[in-house]
């Protein structure tokens, strides 16, 4: 059980600082206002829940206990998400149950997941279906999902249906054109449909937008009739007079997106209460559920909780939660409010209340709100000023409320100055004398009064630590499920799934969007899916790629932006088209080319693509050859590894791996190895007039002084020597041999299949790759010509 804090001082009538009291009457006898329909949390618009399902099992669990358990965390009472359309919807895409009209799959995507997790905790929690976009068939070339209004009614009914075949879930409500103009034809036609397939119990919530849907509802009684419940989105805590006249239930269908400090748990906080107080609004539901999204992407932290670590398990149970769970856990939806005025109110200083009643009159909750403007500042709309000071109240029970001799209490306090933040505790039980209580209300807290029992806070010990994005990184996409999506990648356009070759490859990631969607906000041209991390800079990244029939693939670094911006993304990309060509640009967009030629591409066939960043220096390699080298990049110093497609075409993925081009290796001295490695600070060389090999900014060449145990000769630094013996080499550039004059013998890495620092050694020349190099005109990287070999020449240790 809660331990219980006697802090008295809480419940005295007078409190030194609190010089202002106030009357208030709570009476059942009067009436009821609107039936309560519950709190809850929307997953997608989109991508937000992208890394949840990547967290460990056990860590998963948890997560969604403090999301949907009853009494344990937010405990919400409505899950709502996005039915995907395969196009960008804020923070990613959410791939389409039917890609065309000819196909179904239930596999994909992570919401089912979401769903089924939910129910399973809590079986009466209420499930609702948006779309943000949707695939481009829908319109039939028109690019409006209301053209064909019965082809779209059809394709949402079939979501539907396939949630109750596949997953046993039953839809509740379903939306209409997130946050997109409404059309009353199909809204009148979505109704019949869904009629006509045994779904008469899923109410359509309309329009997921404004309130201005009121109006036609008014003077349109067949609209009227289908549309059940008139969802606005941001309004503010305020509804419109034709929304009141309707009668219909009024719902803040998306709301909150704030960040979630104290401040965003404030805001949240003073929406559950105000939403109704100010706006006759019985159901709040927040964007978003849970910020399981990369940073750098559109509205991070605007969540009810954080989980960005699945690597590592971490999570983040942020206020939202426990601000939730002051009305989830001491209500359910059918519950009552009391009338305005008699039960729900502001206070004179500042804040608000309800109070609420159960279906069978046995149980009251008072939820109570002193949330400051500056305090509980929401990211929309603008919040009108306002002031809230220390209170005293005293409540007036009446009806049959009169005879309550006592309520349980709990409490959050967010303080701003100093360290006594206090979440979701249970305080003394608080009597009432002669239908009579008085509380002493702080500024910026929560309180619940209620004479239900069994609420608890929730508490996981041992969360794991964060970290970074592991690196080095690999995946060859083998261990998924066939049309699930691989983890860690967030698709911003376009639609990244696993799909069987049945070949050599086996799994691999296939781009299978083959028209532009119906989009919600100005997609990208280009499919494109990021992962990692924004702030990387110094990277190596590669990946097999094969064109199935005509388009251009592509391998990037320092992807900038994600998001609704994508299309105007910067980064270091690596295209190689169908038909022959490469590309390498400095946008996604691929309007600032940096270079070209010819890479012999060919559909069908498979190519190993490589990006290398490291500070200025930027390469590209095909197949380990480079066939681009600069020492001036500067057009985006930071940003996310990505693959894609120049167009809406089918192409495969597969062995990405992504590598740190850090700097870790020791300061270079006389007599230092000279190794192949990625992870070192000494690898810009020069090609001096005079043939030696010389460490930029140093006077260390290379050099060898003595035979290695298998035969060869060492390879080390030393003091720049003009003319050495042991210093001059000849490059020949066409092979890519670099030869020791003195000795005839080539630079030759050893040891390929150990992976990391590799040792560099001088053999008699047979012109294999592992003698074959290429070394910059401009002072740079030295690499070599291996298949998937992402190492350079560089000083790392003693020899």
């Amino acid at each position: 059980a809660p331990s219980v804090n006697s802090n008295m001082s809480l419940w005295v009538l007078v409190v030194f600082g609190v010089v202002v009291s106030g009357d208030y009457v709570l009476d059942d006898s009067v009436g009821f206002g609107r039936e309560f329909d519950g709190i809850g949390g929307l997953s997608g618009g989109g991508a937000t829940s992208l890394l949840l399902p990547n967290y460990p099992p056990e860590q998963l669990s948890q997560i969604l206990d403090y999301l949907f358990k009853p009494n344990f965390g937010a405990s919400l009472q409505i899950l709502k998400v996005e039915i995907g359309g395969d196009a960008q919807s804020t923070d990613g895409t959410e791939s389409s149950h039917m890609h065309n009209a000819n196909e179904e799959n239930y596999q994909r995507g992570y919401e089912w997941m979401l769903m089924v997790e939910a129910k399973k905790r809590n079986p009466d929690i209420k499930l609702y279906g948006l779309s943000w976009t949707f695939p481009a068939w829908v319109g039939n070339g028109s690019g409006s999902p209301y053209k064909f209004p019965n082809l779209t009614a059809g394709y949402i009914s079939k979501w539907i249906l396939g949630a109750k075949k596949y997953y046993n879930l039953s839809i509740d409500y379903v939306g209409i054109w997130n946050e997109r103009g409404y059309d009353s034809t199909y809204i009148k036609v979505l109704r019949k449909v869904l009629d006509d397939n045994g779904l008469q119990t899923t109410r359509i919530v309309a329009h997921d937008g404004s309130w201005d849907i009121a109006g036609d509802i008014l003077k349109d009684p067949d609209l009227a009739k289908a549309v059940d419940i008139i969802g606005a989105h941001y309004p503010g805590t305020t509804s419109s007079s034709d929304a009141m006249q309707t009668g219909k239930k009024l719902w803040s269908s998306e709301d909150y997106s704030t960040f979630n400090d104290l401040t965003g748990g404030g805001c949240w906080a003073r929406l559950l209460n105000q939403n109704y107080v100010n706006g006759h609004m019985t159901s709040t539901i927040s964007w978003n559920l849970i910020a399981s999204y990369y940073k750098g992407l559109p509205f991070y932290r605007d969540g009810l909780m954080t989980a960005v670590h699945p690597w590592t398990g971490h999570y983040d149970v942020e206020s939202p939660i426990w601000g939730a769970a002051h009305t989830t856990q001491f209500t359910k939806p059918g519950w009552l409010y009391l009338k305005h005025g008699y039960g729900v109110g502001k206070f004179q200083k500042g804040g608000s209340y309800v109070t609420l009643v159960s279906p069978d009159k046995k149980n009251v909750t008072i939820i109570i709100e002193t949330m400051s403007h500056d305090r509980s500042v929401c990211i929309r709309p603008r919040l009108q000023p306002y002031n809230v000071t220390n209170q005293s109240v005293t409540f007036q029970l009446k009806g049959s409320l009169a005879g309550l001799k006592s309520l349980h209490v709990w409490r959050t306090h967010h303080d701003f100055e100093g360290n006594s933040t206090t979440f979701f505790e249970q305080m003394k039980d608080i009597e009432v004398v002669d239908g009579k209580f008085t509380l002493s209300l702080d500024v910026n807290s929560i309180w619940t009064l209620s004479t239900t029992t069994g609420q608890h806070k929730g508490n996981y010990t041992k969360v794991p630590d964060p970290g970074p994005f592991p690196l080095p990184y690999h995946d060859k996409f083998d261990s998924y499920a066939e049309f699930s999506e691989a983890a860690n990648f967030a698709d911003q356009s376009g639609v990244f799934e696993i799909f069987d070759t049945q070949s050599s490859h086996s799994k691999v990631m296939r781009q299978v969007v083959l028209q532009r969607p119906i989009t919600w906000c100005n997609d990208a041209n280009q499919p494109i899916s990021i992962i990692g991390n924004q702030s990387w800079q110094d990277v190596n990244v590669s990946v097999d790629a094969m064109v199935e029939k005509k388009t251009s693939v592509f391998v990037a670094a320092r992807v900038a932006k994600g998001g609704c911006g994508v299309a105007g993304t910067k980064g270091f990309f690596l295209w190689l088209n169908s038909d022959g060509p490469f590309m390498v640009t400095s946008d996604l967009a691929g309007k600032n080319v940096l270079g070209h030629g010819d890479g012999h591409g060919k559909a069908g066939q498979w190519y190993t693509l490589s990006v290398h960043v490291l500070k200025n220096t930027a390469m590209a390699m095909i197949n380990g050859a480079v066939v681009f080298h600069t020492n001036d990049f500067n057009a985006s110093p930071n940003g996310w590894a990505a693959i894609g497609t120049a167009s809406f075409d089918y192409a495969q993925f597969d062995d990405f791996a992504v590598n740190s081009s850090a700097l870790l290796c020791s300061s270079p001295a006389v007599g230092q190895s000279v190794v192949m490695s990625s992870h070192a600070t000494n690898k810009m060389w020069q090609l001096t007039g005079d043939g030696a090999i010389q460490l930029v900014n140093t006077s260390l060449c290379l050099d060898t002084n003595s035979f290695s145990s298998a035969g060869g000769l060492n390879v080390v630094t030393g003091e720049c020597q003009p003319g050495s013996p042991n210093q001059t080499y000849l490059y020949e550039e066409e092979q890519g041999l670099v030869i020791l004059k003195s000795q005839n013998k080539c630079l030759s890495i050893m040891d390929v299949s150990t992976g990391e620092h590799l040792s560099v050694e001088l053999w008699p020349c047979n012109g294999d790759a592992n003698q074959r190099w290429y070394i910059p005109r401009q002072p740079g990287l030295v690499t070599a010509a291996l298949d998937e070999m992402y190492v350079y020449l560089a000083v790392c240790g003693h020899g």
